[in-house]
């Protein structure tokens, strides 16, 4: 498998399960755009703002905390540049999606983000319909700010709440309380059609009672689509050295697994079903530019750590920026980009990453497409002994999908199909 993976975050996103429909979009491509099995998937842009007011102790994302202001336009101005590389890479696209995600983007001001989606605009152009969302935290809405994040053309916003109790969320190292979350929460409905937000469960000490408790408000509050992310000790974390210190114990297997149901049946009962695996959405709320990682969409990684997946003649290529800012702005100042590294995908890494990431949605995946990307079909008697195990399905349109048996153990079918 390809040693450049593809993000799993965005409602980040990095970590959506019922069927969702099938993949189609009007004329995402254009003029000059290359043809590639998963082309009517569209065409998205992540955009990475690495900067936070503070580090949360269980995150491993490329973000930073500076004790002098940024400089947002000399930011701005490398994050053209770099905008200006990929376009010239990627002739023909039209944007179909945009994803503003870190770190925290909330903390820009709307000239700063009216900038990049002018940029977007200019170099590739939308389509009527695109989706432009913005990461924000609590502690950093301000109605005046969103207004201004609404005429730049941001038309979603996804909320980084994590918990709805104090106690929890001063143990997450968060910085606001679960009144000013859902303060923010009315605030982002407030000005936005569309809006999400992130909680964390399997947290330490938690118990299935006190999460449902805590879910069910949180649907009341949530007007279209929940991220819930269970708790994982990331090496490098101040959370991963106190667990390894015996001082931070998160729910073992059997207790994660609990929790885990809970969600999907509370979920389910209240009309947001997963459409991935951490994803939920009522009907049509999905979020479309996650979709289009999971579908193995096409997509550029703009900013300081962003990954991206670009299909050039010479095939699909994964793409990795400089991960500092500083060093990033250097580069993009010097060479016009800050891509780091750049790894032509194999056809068996192709085919990896495209059962890694569909196999996550509910709706699953359409075998004739990772035939094209493979270049060889799944292996039939495999699919049979494991849809006979409970652990893949089939549905419409000869498609293949996860089952909730198959779901928590998505990396052992994976392995299992790709063998």
């Amino acid at each position: 498998m390809s040693g450049l993976a593809p993000p799993l975050s965005g409602d980040a996103s990095g970590a959506e399960r019922r069927a969702v429909g099938p993949v189609s979009a009007p004329n995402l491509g254009g003029e000059g755009a290359i043809d590639h099995p998963t082309r009517d998937v569209g065409f998205g842009v992540y955009l990475h703002w690495p900067f936070c007011a503070s580090k949360c102790p269980y995150c491993d994302f490329n973000s930073h905390v500076r004790q002098a202001p940024v400089d947002e336009a000399r930011f701005l101005a490398a994050f053209r540049a770099e905008i200006a590389h990929a376009a010239a890479r990627t002739p023909g696209r039209r944007v179909s999606s945009v994803f503003l995600g870190g770190g925290t983007p909330s903390l820009m001001q709307p000239a700063t983000v009216a900038g990049l989606i002018e940029a977007i605009e200019a170099r590739w152009g939308t389509t009527e319909d695109v989706e432009i969302t913005l990461e924000a935290n609590p502690t950093s809405v301000e109605a005046g700010r969103f207004r201004g994040y609404r005429a730049a053309g941001v038309n979603r916003v996804s909320l980084g709440v994590q918990a709805l109790d104090d106690a929890s969320l001063k143990s997450l190292g968060r910085l606001h309380t679960a009144e000013e979350a859902l303060a923010a929460v009315r605030t982002a409905q407030a000005h936005f059609e569309r809006t999400s937000f992130d909680l964390i469960y399997a947290r330490p000490a938690q118990t299935p009672r006190a999460w449902r408790a805590e879910l069910t408000e949180a649907i009341a509050r949530a007007a279209e689509h929940l991220s819930l992310y269970q708790l994982t000790i990331e090496p490098g974390t101040p959370f991963y050295g106190l667990a390894r210190a015996g001082r931070l114990t998160p729910p073992d297997e059997e207790a994660a697994r609990a929790l885990y149901d809970v969600t999907q049946e509370v979920c389910d009962r209240a009309g947001l079903p997963a459409y991935e695996i951490s994803n939920h959405a009522r009907p049509g709320a999905q979020s479309r530019h996650n979709l289009l990682y999971w579908r193995y969409g096409e997509y550029a990684g703009i900013g300081p750590g962003a990954h991206g997946r670009l299909v050039t003649a010479a095939g699909r290529v994964g793409t990795v920026t400089e991960r500092a800012p500083e060093a990033w702005l250097a580069r993009v100042e010097a060479e016009g980009h800050g891509i780091a590294e750049t790894e032509a995908l194999a056809p068996d890494d192709e085919g990896d990453e495209f059962l890694m990431m569909g196999l996550r949605l509910s709706e699953g995946i359409d075998p004739a497409r990772y035939a094209a990307l493979k270049g060889r079909p799944l292996d039939a008697s495999r699919v049979r002994a494991l849809v006979g195990d409970g652990l893949l399905a089939a549905r419409p349109g000869g498609r293949i999908a996860a089952t909730a048996r198959g779901a928590p153990v998505l990396n052992a079918l994976v392995a299992a199909l790709a063998a």
